[in-house]
């Protein structure tokens, strides 16, 4: 069947990303993508937050911000997709060009600025969704509007309005490219975000797992009074990490100095360390989801050994196609029978 396939990813790098990807979008979204081989095996299967996962597996927000293409998602064999970024109101974004691809370097620099067509066009395209059936559990990524007076209450209209639809919730507070959004992840303005989310939260007719996405930039007491918060404030769990704005020695791609938050390849070591600590700060009181530069089966077990219950992907299945699903699915059972361990789950930490 034509579609999204490891020829048809390579002839879209052949277009502006930005095109690229709505192209993708379309095909998804219109079915035109193949089913994988096999089913995830037994062993990959994992419960977390009271929800079952198919394999560890997901893809990262970002992606399908406006919950257009769920059904191609889910049939190319994720476990489990996180769509949004979604806020209140509709929003451009940054202006154009914001999506950049380093290819030398493995990796992507985005400003894209929380672009989509709002949360009424989202709810009903996860109604929609819902109606026909989700082959996964479905998370979804909350925001704020740029220009809104009043940050806090976009991520409670969102939650609000979308916890009847979703089997989990993200509050993203660390995306780089709104301004001043991210001191929203640490400190008081994280306790007044998280109480006032409580609030919320308690009203809801299905009460739904919250989760925190947060910067590879915060660290040290910063990182660990926000570890503190999420568990105080009955945070489910943390997924690590959003995109950087640093940028590595070695980066040598001609994009590698534009603005925004650079993912993939580079941020694979920072990710990585960011999860050892995170796992060791939060005691087993948090369930984690590993993000940020996981482009092979090695990558995906090294994260699940520092601490990883769930996994995400986005710039590696830019770059590599749907096969790369497969190749993680594949290779981290092989990996999990080679270390003589039954169930994924008793692997998530062991390097700790």
């Amino acid at each position: 069947m034509p579609g999204i396939s490891d020829i048809g990813a390579a002839a879209l790098r052949c277009l502006p990303p930005e095109a690229a990807h709505g192209v993708a979008l379309g095909l998804l979204r219109h079915g035109l993508v193949a089913k994988p081989r096999a089913a995830p095996p037994p062993a990959l299967r994992i419960k977390l937050c009271g929800l079952e996962f198919a394999s560890p597996l997901g893809l990262a927000a970002g992606f399908d911000k406006d919950a257009q293409a769920l059904a191609g998602l889910y049939r190319l064999g994720f476990a489990f997709v996180e769509a949004g970024t979604v806020t209140p109101r509709p929003q451009a974004g940054n202006a154009r060009p914001r999506l950049f691809r380093l290819s030398a370097d493995q990796a992507l620099i985005n400003r894209m600025g929380f672009n989509g067509a709002g949360l009424d066009v989202f709810a009903a395209n996860l109604a929609r969704a819902r109606e026909k059936g989700i082959a996964g559990p479905l998370g979804v990524n909350i925001g704020a509007n740029r220009d809104s007076a009043e940050r806090l209450e976009d991520y409670v209209t969102c939650l609000e309005r979308l916890a009847p639809l979703a089997d989990y919730v993200t509050l993203n507070l660390s995306s780089p490219n709104t301004p001043g959004l991210r001191s929203l992840q640490e400190g008081d303005a994280l306790k007044r975000l998280l109480g006032r989310i409580g609030e919320a939260a308690s009203g809801l007719a299905r009460p739904v797992p919250l989760l925190l996405k947060l910067a590879p930039e915060l660290e040290g007491a910063a990182l660990a009074e926000s570890v503190r918060a999420a568990i105080e404030f009955g945070i489910a769990g943390l997924i690590l990490c959003n995109t950087t704005t640093a940028r590595t020695a070695g980066l040598v791609s001609p994009a590698r100095g534009e603005q925004g938050g650079l993912s993939g390849a580079p941020l694979r070591a920072p990710a990585l360390a960011m999860m050892r600590e995170v796992y060791g700060l939060s005691e087993g009181r948090l369930a984690l989801i590993g993000v940020g530069g996981i482009a092979s089966a090695e990558d995906a077990y090294a994260r699940i050994r520092a601490g990883a219950a769930l996994l995400q992907i986005y710039t590696g299945f830019i770059y590599r196609g749907p096969r790369l699903i497969e190749e993680i699915i594949s290779g981290l059972a092989q990996r999990l029978e080679a270390d003589g361990f039954e169930r994924v789950q008793d692997a998530v930490g062991a390097d700790a």
